[in-house]
C-alpha cells in the first residue's frame, strides 16, 4: 500500500485511480487544476479534523471597516463576550487550577485560626514583624479569605462555562453519524489501495461488518464507507472536568457544613455527642448544631502493647480503645473496638482515636484526715515514651489549720518508666508503665478560677499562691511510687498517689463531602486516563469499479491527533477486509511504446494488485 501520488512545491500532476490512462493537457492548467485541487482537500481535510473535537470554536470578531485599522469593533457586549471566551477557555482553567494549588501552599506552612488558634497566638507573639503583612493578605484563614475565594469561585464559574457547550456539542455528534469520504482519500495521513475481483456492492458490504466488529461506528454514504471510534475520548475529558465540579462542590460543602471536636476520656468514663461534652468544637459557617447525631459511649478499657526490645524498642504494637455505646437516646447498648484509623461511625459521624495518655489517681486529705478529693488526673505525654505533665487543683472543701477555706495546686510530672535516681534526668524510658513515678510540687492559694477567664487545665497558674516549704524552706516537692504519699507542712493535710488509669483521646467528627471528594477523585483519574490513552479517530473505505471492470478499493484513516497506531489499525482492518476482497492477480507487463500515451508509475501505485501495509508506505512527496 503506498501513497497515490507525489507533489512538488509547483503542483504536481495527480493521477485519479479508476482510469487506465493519462491525458494530456496544457502545463500551465494542469498546474493550476492541481493548486486549487490541493488547497480545497487541505481545508476539507482541516475541517474534518476539526470536527473530531467538541472544544468550543472561537469566534473572530467583525473588523472596523470604516475606520479602515482592522481593529475588532467590539462594544459593550463584544468586551462581555470575549471576557467569557477567556474565561471559559482551558487554558484560563488550567492556569485557574495551578493558582489554587499555590494558594494553598501557605495554608499548609503557616497555622490556621479554624485550625488551632493557640498556635496561631504563639506564631504571632514569635514573629512579630511577619504577623501585620500576614494578617492583611488573611495568610492566617488562606481558605476563607477573599482571594482564595476568588480563585475558587472563578475556577467553578470557568469549568462549568466550558463543560456545559462541550457537552451539548458531544451529544450532538453521537446523535449524528460519521461523515461521508473525503474526495481524494489518499492525501490522509494513513492511505492504502488494492484491486480486487470482488464488485464494490460486495466489498462496501464486507467493510460494514469489519468495521462493526471492531466496535466502529460505521455506515454507507455514496460509494464509500465512513466510520468512526474513540467517542470515550471525549467522554473521558468531559467526565473529568464534571468529576473537577464534583470535588470543588464536596470541599465547599465540607467546609460550610464539617463539625469537629475533641474529648478526652478516662478508662471508665464517658461521652455524650452534645456541645457541653466536648472539650474543644470547631463548625462550618452553616453548620447547625442540632443537626448532631444523637449517640454516647463509654471507655471501658484502653489497651497498648510496645516493643520491648530491639531497635524498635518502644515502637507501639497495639493501640486500641474498648467501648460500648448507644445510637440513639434509648436504643441498645453495642460493643466496639476503636483503633487508629478504623474510627467508629454512628448515623455519619466519625469517632477517631487520636491519642493516649496516663491519669494518676490521687487523694488529698486535709489536716484532720479528711477526704477532700480522690480523682483521675490526665496529663498530657511531652515525649513518644509519655513523660507526661499537668496540674493538679483542689477548688473546694479544704480548709487549712485554721478552718480557712483555701486551694491547693500542685504541678505534676509523671514518667510510666524511670530510670531510677542518678541515671539522668526524670524522663520516661519506656511508654509501658513498667516503674511509674510521680513527681509533685506544692502550692496553696487562690487557682483563679474564680476570675472568670478561661484557663488551661493542664497549667498551674501560681501568681496567687504561695509555696508550700520543706525543712529547709525550700519548695516543698517529692518524688511518689504507687502507693507513697506527700505530707503538706505544718500539719496541712497530704496528697497520695493511689495507682494509674489511661485515657484516650478522641476527635468526633462529621464531614459531609467526603464520599463525594472520593468519587469524584476517582472519576477524574479514570477521565484524564480515558482523555490521554483513547484516540478519536475516522475510517473510510472507497470501492468502485475502474476503467477495467476491476473494483479498486480504497482505505484511508485520520486522527484527531498524531498517532503510530493510526496506519497500525488501518493496515490489520484492510488485513480482514482482504480476506473477502482478494487482491486480484497481477496483469502481464506490456511494453509501452516510447511517445503512446499511458499509465504512469503513480497510477500503478495507486491501482496495483500489491498492497503495501500503511507504516511502511512513503511519505507524501517522497521520490519512489
Amino acid at each position: 500500500m503506498s501513497k497515490a501520488n507525489s507533489s512538488t512545491d509547483t503542483g504536481a500532476r495527480t493521477e485519479e485511480p479508476d482510469t487506465g490512462a493519462r491525458t494530456e493537457e496544457p502545463a500551465a492548467q494542469n498546474a493550476y487544476e492541481d493548486t486549487a485541487a490541493e488547497r480545497e482537500q487541505e481545508r476539507v481535510d482541516h475541517a474534518a479534523g476539526e470536527r473530531l473535537s467538541t472544544a468550543p470554536r472561537e469566534e473572530r470578531p467583525e473588523t472596523g471597516s470604516e475606520s479602515g485599522t482592522g481593529v475588532p469593533a467590539m462594544g459593550v457586549v463584544g468586551w462581555i463576550r470575549w471576557f467569557w471566551r477567556q474565561l471559559t477557555s482551558m487554558r484560563v482553567a488550567l492556569i485557574l487550577l495551578f493558582l489554587l494549588s499555590l494558594g494553598a501552599i501557605p495554608g499548609s506552612l503557616i497555622p490556621q485560626t479554624s485550625v488551632d488558634d493557640l498556635k496561631v497566638q504563639n506564631f504571632k507573639d514569635q514573629h512579630t514583624t511577619l504577623t501585620p503583612i500576614y494578617e492583611k493578605f488573611q495568610l492566617f484563614d488562606v481558605y476563607s479569605s477573599v482571594w482564595f475565594s476568588a480563585i475558587y469561585i472563578l475556577l467553578f464559574v470557568s469549568l462549568i462555562g466550558c463543560i456545559v457547550p462541550r457537552t451539548g456539542q458531544f451529544v450532538g455528534q453521537l446523535r449524528s453519524r460519521p461523515p461521508g469520504a473525503p474526495k481524494r482519500l489518499n492525501r490522509l495521513p494513513a492511505y492504502t489501495t488494492w484491486r480486487t475481483e470482488a464488485e464494490p456492492e460486495a466489498v462496501r458490504e464486507a467493510a460494514l461488518g469489519v468495521l462493526g466488529k471492531r466496535r466502529f461506528r460505521a455506515h454507507a454514504v455514496g460509494d464509500a464507507v465512513a466510520a468512526e471510534k474513540g467517542y470515550l475520548r471525549e467522554a473521558g475529558n468531559l467526565i473529568f472536568h464534571i468529576a473537577l465540579i464534583v470535588m470543588l462542590v464536596a470541599f465547599a460543602a465540607g467546609q460550610l457544613f464539617k463539625s469537629e471536636g475533641g474529648k478526652l476520656v478516662v478508662e471508665g468514663d464517658g461521652f455524650a455527642n452534645t456541645l457541653t461534652q466536648y472539650d474543644d468544637f470547631k463548625s462550618g459557617s452553616l453548620y447547625d448544631s442540632d443537626s448532631l447525631a444523637p449517640f454516647s459511649f463509654v471507655l471501658d478499657d484502653f489497651v497498648g502493647t510496645y516493643e520491648e526490645s530491639g531497635p524498635q524498642r518502644g515502637t507501639p504494637r497495639t493501640f486500641e480503645a474498648r467501648v460500648k455505646y448507644t445510637e440513639g437516646a434509648d436504643g441498645p447498648e453495642r460493643k466496639s473496638v476503636i483503633r487508629v484509623n478504623e474510627p467508629l461511625v454512628v448515623d455519619g459521624t466519625k469517632v477517631y482515636l487520636i491519642a493516649h495518655g496516663y491519669a494518676p489517681v490521687v487523694t488529698v486529705r486535709d489536716g484532720k484526715g479528711k477526704v477532700v478529693s480522690r480523682n483521675s488526673v490526665p496529663l498530657l505525654p511531652i515525649d513518644n515514651n509519655i513523660t507526661s505533665t499537668g496540674a493538679i487543683k483542689v477548688m473546694d472543701g479544704y480548709r487549712d489549720k485554721n478552718g480557712v477555706k483555701t486551694q491547693l495546686g500542685f504541678k505534676a510530672f509523671f514518667v510510666p518508666t524511670f530510670a531510677g535516681h542518678g541515671k539522668g534526668q526524670m524522663f520516661s524510658q519506656f511508654p509501658g508503665a513498667e516503674f511509674p513515678v510521680l513527681a509533685l510540687s506544692a502550692y496553696r492559694g487562690s487557682l483563679g478560677v474564680d476570675s472568670g477567664l478561661p484557663q488551661n487545665v493542664y497549667q498551674l497558674d501560681t501568681s496567687k499562691m504561695k509555696e508550700f516549704k520543706d525543712e529547709d524552706g525550700e519548695l516543698l516537692k517529692k518524688m511518689l511510687r504507687p502507693g507513697e504519699k506527700l505530707d503538706l507542712a505544718d500539719g496541712e493535710g497530704s496528697i497520695t498517689f493511689d495507682g494509674i488509669e489511661e485515657w484516650a483521646s478522641f476527635q468526633i467528627s462529621q464531614q459531609p463531602g467526603n464520599g463525594w471528594a472520593l468519587g469524584g477523585a476517582i472519576a477524574a483519574i479514570a477521565g484524564l486516563a480515558g482523555s490521554l490513552f483513547i484516540q478519536r479517530r475516522r475510517v473510510w473505505v472507497r470501492a468502485v469499479r475502474g476503467a477495467d471492470g476491476v473494483t479498486v478499493v480504497e482505505m484511508a484513516g485520520l486522527g484527531r491527533s498524531e498517532s503510530a497506531k493510526l496506519p497500525e489499525e488501518l493496515g490489520d482492518l484492510a488485513a480482514a477486509l482482504i480476506t473477502t476482497a482478494p487482491v486480484a492477480p497481477e496483469k502481464p507487463d506490456v511494453p509501452e511504446k516510447p511517445d503512446a500515451p499511458g499509465p504512469s508509475d503513480d497510477a500503478t501505485n495507486e491501482a496495483g494488485s500489491r498492497p503495501v501495509h500503511p507504516a511502511d508506505a512513503p511519505a507524501e512527496g517522497a521520490e519512489k
